[in-house]
């Protein structure tokens, strides 16, 4: 099967988790630990390709992926302290103005 093509709209806690689980699953001795369903629909865990993301805190726009994830205010348990470089860039999401009252 193809590759699943994943882009994050935030590189929040949630993201820094799938991640880390994308990277901590993509060890075969960790398969038997910590996932219920091992495959979805016929994909596991290391058919996600990460391909973009996206943030709005200066803290995270730039940097890589890998170290996104890990930078403040993100607090999320680290269970993979070791997350390769992906090649994906946060940029800065653009970001809604209110209306001028």
């Amino acid at each position: 099967m193809a590759e699943v093509r994943v882009a994050l709209v935030g590189v929040g806690n949630c993201a820094s988790s799938l991640v880390q689980g994308v990277t901590y699953y993509d060890d075969p001795d960790k398969a038997s630990v910590g996932l219920m369903h091992w495959l979805i629909g016929g994909y596991r865990p290391s058919d996600l390709t990460f391909v973009a993301a996206f943030d709005i805190d200066a803290r995270k726009v730039g940097l890589d992926l890998a170290d996104a994830i890990f930078a403040q205010p993100n607090c999320t348990a680290v269970f993979q302290p070791k997350v390769p470089a992906t090649g994906v860039v946060a940029p800065s999401a653009p970001t809604a103005v209110p209306d001028q009252v």
